[in-house]
């Protein structure tokens, strides 16, 4: 049976505690946040408790007393196609006016002056 060694980390001097920079908490419960791993994978991965991801987390997302970082789940989409459609009028000389696309009611109304005068 073989099983692969755990990692160590010795820590030496006289501060025992890791100090970790306000862009690697974040970092971390982004991950934690990301939806590809559990918390528990992300806070093993990181050599840190589940408790103290749970922390972080409540400090950074949950906290009124958090600096105002937010995070927010940013998905890209193909840009939506231009609203529109089509406005066909049919005159009593045969003549038919199309319109394709996007028309506001002051643009028709002048559209349809102009025909009336004609």
């Amino acid at each position: 049976m073989s099983t692969r060694p755990r990692r160590i980390e010795v820590i030496t001097g006289v501060d025992r505690r890791r100090r970790w920079t306000l862009e690697q908490k974040q970092a971390i419960v982004e991950e934690s946040l990301s939806g590809h791993a559990t918390p528990t994978v992300v806070a093993r991965k990181h050599g840190i408790g589940t408790g103290q991801l749970y922390t972080w987390r409540h400090q950074l997302l949950g906290s009124p007393r958090s600096r105002g970082v937010r995070f927010a789940r940013v998905e890209l989409t193909a840009a939506p196609a231009q609203p529109g459609g089509l406005i066909e009028i049919a005159l009593p000389d045969q003549t038919v006016v199309r319109i394709n696309g996007a028309v506001d009611a002051g643009m028709l109304r002048h559209v349809l002056a102009a025909l009336r005068a004609s």
